[in-house]
């Protein structure tokens, strides 16, 4: 799971994909103008603020033209006080027409030129042009959502009925004096509803949840777009590794299965990697701005390359997306399903060697799917059902069940010989140029 892109801005000129159509210019409140999608070579990016507000703001009603407007207010463009992400934005776009030196790299996008291996993955593998983030939100309850279907803020860490859902703030103040009322008041998140792992672990499916350590980029005030930079590891609970929080890792003494991304690297060479593997960048390859786009492409080529290089590639299904859109433009209206979602639409790629070739999936996704898939490959079908899960909750809805969540195995041809691994060089050279958008 990389950070902070839409699909438009990666594959809004994918041939085939639905992508930026022709003619598309979103307003620019400050200049009385617009803004239309451009190529953008820069290898770092700005993009937007990216709370729940935002994306309402974004999506506009369904108008899907609140980009650059929340790109200006966020970043303090129209202030007398400029965020320095803001002043560096600014020397990168001045020479983009229509930008008028503000940062509003929110409409620009990549192709062959700037990701060419993840447009290789995509033309030699899957493209899923219609993979929403399960939540219209940030980073943390998204992450939330990855593992446990729900984000929700709880008054007691021992109890699941003290959870309700919180779209924005999980935990309430989540910057510090969490613990509840019968909880340590150490600092630290506690969530006390299901987990993922909870249904892995009573079916003894093993899982690992592997942590790059580094430092996490996004802020706590998500709005604000610049922040001090806090540390994670494989113990450390934060905005990307929740699962040290959540109590049933605890209970079930798991602790140990969220472990460095070393022990990635050595499990994958050694063919021992377990059924279930999450991995978490850190910031400086997440590709959250402002990390750049080719570190985070490196880093990815490498855990692909690894895999592929396993005794494990004959039985893996890899399924690589960004955990929300970053504020940067895209123009399909997100499905309404329930309160908490859908939110806005990001990259989603199947590497497998039963995936079928260059095919590309139209049908509605969200990161629900994954855990739909793990639950039908593994667990016999079993949800996050508070009614079926032996662990109650009062999450609001079983998320994997929603009639619009399509299936992934229609990802696969199972039936074909197996594929070779594709290894891509980690620091590969720019591909061609796309048509332009509608070409």
């Amino acid at each position: 799971m990389q950070e902070n892109r839409s699909f438009d801005t990666y594959f809004g000129t994918f041939p085939g994909a639905d992508g930026i159509p022709a003619g598309v210019c979103v307003p620019d409140p400050l200049s009385g103008t617009c803004v239309a999608p451009y190529h953008d070579p820069s290898d770092v990016n700005y993009g937007g603020p990216h709370g729940d507000t935002n994306a309402t703001a974004d999506i506009d009603g369904g108008a899907m033209d609140g980009f650059v407007s929340q790109a200006e207010q966020g970043l303090g463009c129209n202030s007398a006080t400029v965020n320095p992400n803001c002043s560096l934005c600014q020397q990168s776009a001045q020479a983009q027409p229509g930008t008028t030196g503000r940062c509003l790299d929110v409409m620009g996008y990549h192709d062959a030129r700037e990701i060419p291996n993840y447009w290789a993955y995509a033309q030699n593998f899957v493209l899923q042009d219609h993979m929403f983030e399960p939540n219209a939100s940030w980073s943390l309850p998204q992450h939330l959502f990855m593992v446990s279907e729900w984000s929700a803020t709880c008054s007691d860490p021992l109890n699941p009925f003290s959870c309700r859902g919180a779209l924005q703030w999980p935990t309430g103040d989540w910057a510090g004096g969490m613990g509840g009322i019968n909880g340590p008041n150490d600092g630290q998140p506690h969530y006390a509803w299901t987990d993922m792992t909870y249904l892995l672990h009573a079916q003894n499916v093993g899982w690992g949840y592997y942590v790059f350590q580094g430092s996490e980029p996004d802020c706590e005030d998500d709005a604000s777009m610049s922040c001090t930079p806090v540390q994670q590891g494989a113990q450390t609970p934060g905005i990307w590794n929740p699962l040290p929080s959540f109590t049933d890792v605890r209970q079930d003494g798991q602790l140990a299965d969220v472990q460095s991304l070393t022990n990635f690297f050595a499990q994958a060479k050694a063919g021992t990697l377990p059924a279930v593997s999450w991995i978490d960048p850190n910031g400086t390859v997440s590709e959250h701005p402002p990390a750049s786009v080719s570190a985070g492409q490196t880093y990815v080529t490498g855990l692909v390359n690894a895999i592929m290089q396993s005794p494990d590639w004959s039985s893996t299904a890899i399924f690589l997306s960004w955990d929300d859109w970053g504020g940067f433009y895209d123009h399909v209206v997100p499905p309404a399903v329930d309160r908490n979602g859908y939110g806005l639409r990001v990259p989603a790629i199947v590497i497998s060697p039963y995936a079928r070739q260059g095919f590309i999936d139209h049908q509605i996704l969200s990161h629900d799917a994954y855990n739909k898939f793990i639950e039908d490959d593994f667990l016999g079908g079993q949800r996050l059902d508070p009614a079926t899960d032996g662990r109650p909750d009062p999450r609001p809805d079983v998320r994997e069940a929603n009639p619009l969540l399509g299936d992934l195995s229609a990802d696969f041809d199972f039936s074909q010989t197996p594929r070779p691994p594709l290894i891509l060089p980690v620091h590969p050279s720019p591909g061609p140029a796309s048509q332009p958008p509608g070409g």
